[in-house]
């Protein structure tokens, strides 16, 4: 399992930040599964650099700037030189700010040029009995994906995140057989632009209230390569259960 703990702007205390990355750390040592820290720009400055253990650092935004006269822009060059590996793009917090689906996959495109593996979030707000809220992440995959070439494509990682299961509680969040009914659509989507049957190796996570109490059903029965997990990573005791529950 990938494990992408998205800190958000939850941490803003150096000296938690660095207890959360040595809580990191050790459990990397005894885990199975792989774990990705995306903290805020300033503290990815200040941890990524010379990191040497398994774990490896994502940004949580790339701009669509390539440099030059753009006060306040950190372009996905910068995050490379800092020793960042991954970029989440388009994350349902970007949305809401007005990321659209055009600004997403040129944010894409950056983050591929540079070297990053980009994590493309995608979700519906809520669902409905007809299936209609499908055709939703399939367009927010087809047009990120669409003018990559093949070998970018496979190198993209979808976080599967329904706005309407975000903040609920677990035994309210998505059940496992839902789960996997859509990474199962996600994969068919992936199909059609990936040849043979490169979309089957295509990782796939999910995001949306994943505690403790649900994450060992939802890693066994949801189809999902990992998952994309915002508050519930930034308390050490929480996140060590969470990586527990997946050994």
């Amino acid at each position: 399992m990938l494990i992408v703990a998205n800190w958000k702007a939850y941490v803003d205390d150096f000296t938690k930040a660095k207890r959360l990355v040595s809580t990191a750390k050790r459990l990397s040592r005894t885990s199975k599964n792989s774990m990705v820290l995306a903290p805020s720009g300033p503290f990815i400055g200040a941890l990524a650099p010379g990191n040497k253990s398994t774990i490896a650092f994502a940004a949580q935004d790339v701009s669509l700037s390539t440099g030059g006269a753009q006060t306040g822009e950190v372009t996905a060059g910068m995050y490379a030189v800092l020793g960042a590996t991954y970029a989440i793009i388009g994350h349902s917090e970007r949305r809401a700010l007005g990321d659209t689906d055009s600004i997403v996959a040129e944010k894409l495109a950056r983050a591929l040029a540079h070297g990053l593996t980009p994590i493309l979030c995608v979700g519906e707000h809520e669902r409905d009995g007809e299936g209609r809220y499908l055709s939703i992440p399939r367009e927010q995959i087809t047009s990120a994906l669409r003018m990559l070439t093949v070998k970018e494509r496979s190198k993209v990682i979808i976080a599967y995140e329904p706005l309407w299961a975000i903040g609920k509680s677990a035994i309210d969040a998505i059940r496992p057989n839902d789960l996997a009914e859509i990474v199962l659509y996600i994969r068919k989507v992936l199909a059609e632009l990936l040849p043979g049957k490169s979309s089957s190796r295509s990782i796939i996570l999910y995001g949306g209230s994943v505690e403790p109490g649900n994450i060992r059903e939802l890693a066994r029965n949801g189809g999902v390569n990992g998952f994309l997990i915002g508050h519930a990573t930034v308390d050490s005791e929480t996140f060590t259960e969470l990586v527990k529950q997946l050994s």
